[in-house]
């Protein structure tokens, strides 16, 4: 496996728990728990992508640039679930930022499966992407746990 389908793998599972997450109705079990499990998945894979991925793309000048912009947006997400920690889930604004956060994240995962993976598979050697799947697994296994 390369770095770029071990990504993707947890790209497809965010993108089906935000889908899910946006269908949810007021201060209902299911929202809190998909909530948690949206929280838990967005914040564990940015540490293990940033770790894992983007600093060794920081170290190409071909990824450099759309390396931080990614984490610039990870940051931006970070934001956003704060924001949903500080609203009620019985409020209306709470999915107003649930639907936001869906659509930042969405965004996020797009441009880097048609940008940053494109330069990424450019600038890496193919030894490099699979070690780095490995090292992804190993760290996102690490912090599931956690």
């Amino acid at each position: 496996m390369t770095i770029f389908e071990a990504l993707r793998k947890d790209h497809d599972l965010q993108r089906d728990l935000l889908a899910r997450l946006v269908e949810t109705h007021g201060d209902s079990e299911e929202r809190d728990t998909l909530y948690k499990q949206v929280k838990h998945e967005l914040q564990h894979h940015a540490a293990a992508e940033e770790r894992m991925f983007y600093i060794p793309l920081m170290e190409l000048d071909l990824t450099q640039e759309k390396a931080r912009h990614s984490v610039a947006e990870h940051h931006e997400i970070d934001e956003l679930i704060e924001q949903l920690d500080s609203t009620d889930y019985s409020a209306s604004s709470w999915l107003t930022y649930a639907k936001q956060l869906q659509h930042l994240v969405t965004h996020h995962l797009d441009e880097e499966e048609q940008e940053v993976f494109q330069l990424a598979g450019r600038g890496l050697k193919n030894p490099q992407k699979t070690a780095l799947a490995d090292d992804y697994e190993e760290e996102m296994q690490r912090l599931r746990a956690g």
